[in-house]
């Protein structure tokens, strides 16, 4: 879910508990960049942030972005949720989110966007070399 569609919190939440009660996990993309309530983390049934990009594409050249993405890990944790830093794209990048305990990050670093009949032949091949 990202942070706009929480706006309508109230009909949200019951449907967010059917969902959990289901064992469906839930997360807000996007993380920072909408305006919802920080209380919003204690009412919604949530399992992850997803930080937004626009904050760690520049955690190496901002201090203010860096500061931010930083909080965000730590309050997560504290709020016990997983927490995924998007737009990974260099070294620096997932050695200072590993220093902040980020649990999982995405981007091109790992890999560039699949279409989803390629990611079949993608895990074969990485099954593939992993066992060589």
């Amino acid at each position: 879910m990202t942070e706009s569609v929480i706006q309508s919190a109230d009909r949200a939440i019951e449907t967010m508990h059917e969902l959990v009660a289901l064992g469906v996990h839930l997360s807000i993309d996007d993380f920072g960049t909408g305006y919802s309530s920080l209380s919003y983390l204690k009412l919604f049934p949530i399992d992850t942030l997803k930080i937004d990009q626009h904050f760690t594409k520049n955690i190496e050249s901002d201090e203010k972005d860096a500061a931010l993405v930083k909080t965000i890990i730590r309050m997560a944790h504290e709020l016990d949720l997983n927490v995924i830093a998007e737009g990974v794209e260099t070294e620096n990048q997932v050695a200072f989110l590993k220093a902040e305990s980020c649990n999982q990050a995405q981007g091109n670093y790992y890999n560039r966007p699949l279409p989803a009949e390629d990611i079949e032949v993608f895990f074969e091949q990485y099954q593939k070399a992993s066992s060589s």
